[in-house]
């Protein structure tokens, strides 16, 4: 693609952008397919933003880990033998593998091609048959650390080390959101990763709207979703959502009777948050599940998906039968999302597909839209 070309891409994402929501639509099919475009977003979004890496709780053992890509930067997150958390580059300091891989518990970082071995704090503790190499010295080599930093029990990293706080950056969400529902203290019960073969934004997009729940969602939880009810506020520079006061089809998705803390049409209340860039979050009173999307290329997305449930029903005498229904209710849903978000992107790699108008449901789609072009087209 030429350089005319990705302006023209970034042009018309501008310019829808920036027209009132009540005129706006889709966003170029340009953004989703082209590489270029791919590129920038790698650069300028997730090599600058604070990023999702899980659930604290998943990493809650000293010497437990989990390494990722990071907008082309291995990055593992770990938990040091402080108990603290800390991130740092995944590369070795020689001759620059990979060093962990995937989650577990380690007490050394060893490179797999030379055994060169590092402390959970970064430095280098060994490396064998360097003692002939008169230049080389042992304290000079350290992991380059990872800003990483903690928000209402989630892990975020960034590769900007001059980045504000995460607990800054996202206060207005904690102020409007979430702060109620009190997050941190919700249990993790399930995590997975997949691989779905569709644009990381397409399934950003379909978390944020609850437009396609009757359709999309006929088998599960359609018939129960009065999108009519759906409430769709402005959100913020760092997130979006919607949300939707009802009683849930299923025990969990209202407040616990032991629950002190809601109160009102709070106890039956759904949040629907979407953290720019790229981590959502499903918020009841009794439960939520969660995706964590990595690009990888434009037709492919790395997932991360888990859930879990308050800590009153977590500690009820039926918590095992909620946690499995909960289980089964979300990977139906998820399986349809599935199939609903890669026939979208076949569609927008056909030669006369183009962008259609905004539903009043889809809001937050225009307001992701402001967000990429005011970052992307920085």
């Amino acid at each position: 693609m030429t350089a005319s070309a990705i302006e023209t891409i970034v042009a018309d994402l501008t310019r829808n952008a920036h027209l009132p929501f009540e005129q706006a639509r889709s966003m170029p099919t340009g953004v989703y397919t082209s590489p270029e475009f791919l590129k920038l977003e790698e650069e300028r979004i997730f090599g600058r933003e604070w990023v999702c890496a899980g659930r604290a709780e998943a990493i809650a053992a000293k010497g437990d880990y989990v390494a990722f890509d990071l907008a082309g930067q291995p990055v593992v997150v770990l938990r040091d033998m402080q108990g603290d958390l800390k991130a740092y580059s995944n590369v070795c300091l020689h001759r620059m593998s990979t060093l962990l891989e995937g989650r577990g518990n380690t007490k050394m970082i060893v490179c797999p091609y030379h055994a060169w071995s590092y402390g959970l704090d970064g430095r280098l503790r060994n490396a064998p048959h360097m003692e002939k190499s008169s230049a080389f010295c042992k304290g000079d080599y350290r992991l380059p650390k990872v800003r990483c930093e903690t928000w209402e029990g989630w892990v975020y990293v960034s590769l900007d080390p001059d980045i504000e706080p995460v607990a800054t950056r996202f206060a207005e969400i904690s102020q409007k959101v979430t702060g109620r529902y009190r997050m941190e203290d919700y249990v993790e019960t399930f995590r997975e990763e997949h691989v779905w073969n569709t644009n990381w934004k397409v399934l950003a997009e379909n978390f944020m709207e609850s437009y396609h729940l009757p359709a999309l969602h006929k088998g599960t939880v359609g018939p129960f979703s009065r999108i009519e009810e759906m409430d769709c506020p402005q959100g913020g520079a760092a997130f979006n959502y919607h949300w939707i006061t009802k009683e849930s089809s299923l025990a969990i998705g209202s407040a616990h009777p032991h629950n002190s803390h809601l109160e009102g049409d709070w106890r039956r209340t759904t949040a629907l948050v979407t953290i720019y860039p790229s981590h959502m979050i499903t918020l009841t009173p009794g439960y939520f599940w969660y995706l964590v999307l990595r690009p990888r290329g434009v037709d492919k997305v790395d997932i991360l998906y888990g859930g879990g449930l308050s800590r009153d029903f977590i500690e009820d005498p039926r918590g095992q039968e909620y946690i499995e229904s909960a289980k089964v209710m979300l990977d139906a849903v998820n399986e349809e999302d599935r199939t609903g978000v890669e026939a979208v992107f076949r569609g927008m790699n056909a030669p006369l597909a183009a962008p259609g108008h905004l539903s009043w449901l889809e809001r937050p789609n225009h307001e992701f839209g402001r967000y990429l072009a005011g970052r992307v087209g920085a």
